[in-house]
């Protein structure tokens, strides 16, 4: 089951509140940013992943943001360093959709089987992420993106440093994409009900 936008924003709320110091001292010394680099890892690779939807393309942008945010660390604020850190794989995301040429339509990319061998969990799991990137397909593009980096774990304000919008414009943009995906939630379960013998 996918955690709610609040529920994963409250799980790395926590860490998140220790960056400051993190920060400070990797800004003075780069091999200490090993410890921001294991803290986020997870959760930058699983928003590229969920805009990408390939494991080495979204390795290589999770790649590719942390270089840059090493890079630029000594720009970053250190109090708000996760949005920051977000806003560089946003555009590094961006950025790899932009260069990249399509060679086959999105109709045969979803007819594309799985090609790890897995347990139920993992298949049921994968089962979920489908739905849910269908789901998020119907909706239009910024509050798509709104929802991808709230179900990444960023909080609302968060989420409007990355994509540059106040703050109450992403809680609207986020009370409509969940008004939306309701309807398209009620809408395919009466379909599957009038496909049933």
């Amino acid at each position: 089951m996918v955690a709610s936008p609040d529920s994963a924003t409250q799980a790395t709320a926590n860490g998140a509140a220790n960056d400051a110091p993190l920060v400070e001292v990797a800004q003075r010394d780069p091999h200490a940013f090993a410890p921001l680099y294991a803290r986020y890892f997870d959760a930058v690779y699983g928003y590229c992943m969920s805009r990408i939807g390939s494991h080495d393309l979204a390795e290589e942008a999770t790649s590719r943001t942390f270089a840059q945010a090493l890079a630029a660390l000594p720009s970053c604020r250190p109090e708000s360093f996760r949005s920051w850190l977000f806003a560089i794989a946003h555009n590094v995301v961006s950025d790899q959709f932009r260069r990249a040429q399509p060679a086959h339509s999105l109709a045969a990319a979803e007819e594309l089987p799985d090609p790890t061998p897995s347990p139920e969990e993992i298949a049921v799991a994968a089962e979920q992420r489908r739905s849910l990137h269908a789901l998020l397909a119907h909706l239009p593009e910024d509050q798509r993106r709104v929802m991808e980096l709230r179900l990444s774990g960023l909080s609302g304000v968060e989420t409007a440093a990355v994509l540059r919008r106040s703050p109450q414009a992403v809680r609207s943009l986020q009370f409509r994409a969940v008004a939306r995906l309701r309807v398209l939630l009620g809408h395919d379960a009466a379909q599957e009900e009038t496909s049933r013998p």
